[in-house]
């Protein structure tokens, strides 16, 4: 029996790749088939953000961009270190290095399994939220780490996001604003910023992100790769710098490759240290410049993640990303292409309903547990006034709004979930769903 069907299974699947690739092209570039003049604009013609393209069933992955926020955190020891830190210059390193530790896992083209990664994360819808907490169960000093999550915005797509760690007074709190485009290859910026705050030491250290740029696109090997300049502004008086570089660019011409300096912001061209390597494997730290020998490796494959602990799928809010998405992500899974673009688009019509029917009563979605704070009102960036990175973060893809964490609301909200006390603003669920007799809300 195992004689003919292993051959069998073999052709199947060099059949659905072959099928996979012969789409992927199609969605790509333009074709004069008129077979395909019925199928949504291509990438290489699509005018706009790319992020509001509908891409074919076979790219989207079952996740929404909202579960990213996730990748910050993924290794709780990291993200606290720095508030055991007592000197500023050790504990800006320790932040440098929890940086590092975050783009791995985040950009990498497989999963843990080895399973190739979905090009395409599903746009949340306004309003989404995703919670979860980590837990290092071999070390309880680490104590309890907590995600709060939510889609701030739709169009343009922005996600604010707040993660902290009561036990060690540090949080990091921002948001992010991708905007995706296509030049020679497809691009992604991510505007936005993060700001790492540590209590003991009345702290901040401002966060840049990289741009982002797939490479393969044209022989179906897809990958991520990242590029430019990122900073970390540290309210003590230093700054980190990261340059990155892909294979057969700068540096040293290897893939996922970078540079990155720890300075005094007042000296930044001479540096305290010099890490390099590669963001996906591992890298050296030197004590000084670029030609001084490296003191230690960090071996960032050898990293263990800590897992995401949500709540039971029954048991979470219904605008929780995982039960919002859950049959749209079940119909990827058994890559039934039908069930995909109906569950999909049940939401999406479902969004635009609700967003004519508020613009018709003059409302707008009230924000769950973020607040807008203009850019250049934001105390806390106020700090970083004399630095470079404050005027980049106020453009058109923000718009000059930062999203600020709201303490009070997010104690109310829990409040109410636990004394089960429902909204009087909201009476239906707005992932698409439908009416909800059951649902927790916080007041506006």
């Amino acid at each position: 029996m195992s004689l003919t069907t292993a051959p069998t299974k073999c052709l199947d699947e060099k059949k659905g790749q072959e099928q996979t690739k012969s789409a992927w092209f199609q969605f790509l570039k333009p074709t004069n088939d008129p077979t395909f003049r019925a199928r949504p604009q291509s990438v290489m013609t699509f005018k706009g953000d790319l992020t509001s393209l509908t891409a074919p069933p076979f790219l989207l992955a079952p996740t929404s961009i909202i579960e990213y926020s996730a990748y910050w955190a993924e290794h709780p020891k990291l993200f606290v270190a720095p508030a055991l830190e007592p000197d500023p210059e050790q504990r800006a390193l320790k932040v440098l290095q929890w940086f590092l530790s975050t783009l791995r896992e985040q950009h990498a083209p497989k999963d843990e399994s080895g399973r190739r990664k979905k090009l395409k994360p599903l746009n949340p819808f306004l309003g989404e939220i995703f919670l979860g907490r980590w837990v290092v169960t071999d070390d309880a000093s680490v104590g309890v780490t907590e995600l709060v999550s939510e889609q701030v915005s739709h169009h343009p797509p922005k996600t604010a996001y707040k993660i902290f760690n009561k036990a060690h007074g540090i949080s990091l709190e921002g948001h992010v604003a991708p905007k995706a485009y296509f030049s020679t290859t497809i691009n992604i910026e991510r505007k936005g910023h993060g700001v790492l705050h540590i209590d003991r030491h009345d702290e901040d250290h401002l966060i840049t992100m990289p741009k982002v740029h797939v490479e393969g696109i044209m022989t179906f090997q897809i990958a991520p790769e990242l590029s430019g300049v990122s900073y970390i502004h540290s309210s003590s008086g230093y700054v980190s710098r990261v340059e990155y570089a892909s294979k057969g660019w700068l540096l040293k011409g290897k893939s996922n490759s970078f540079v990155a300096t720890l300075a005094r912001s007042s000296e930044p061209s001479k540096p305290l240290y010099t890490l390099e390597g590669q963001w996906n494997k591992a890298y050296t730290i030197k004590k000084g410049g670029d030609k001084t020998k490296p003191t230690a490796t960090v071996d960032l494959t050898g990293l263990r993640r800590t897992p995401l602990t949500l709540a039971p799928l029954a048991q979470q809010h219904p605008l929780e990303s995982r039960r919002a998405w859950r049959a749209v992500a079940a119909a990827i899974d058994a890559n039934d292409i039908l069930a995909v673009g109906r569950e999909k688009s049940a939401i999406e019509n479902a969004q635009r309903a609700l967003r004519r029917e508020e613009q018709a009563d003059g409302r707008v979605w009230p924000r769950r547990f973020f607040r807008e704070v203009l850019i250049r009102e934001d105390p806390v960036l106020a700090r970083f006034a004399d630095c470079d990175a404050v005027p980049a973060l106020d453009d058109g893809a923000t718009e000059g709004v930062s999203w600020r964490f709201d303490e009070d609301k997010y104690r109310l909200t829990l409040q109410n979930a636990a004394e089960g006390v429902k909204s009087p603003t909201h009476t239906r669920f707005d992932s698409g769903i439908g009416m909800i007799d059951d649902e927790i809300l916080v007041a506006a």
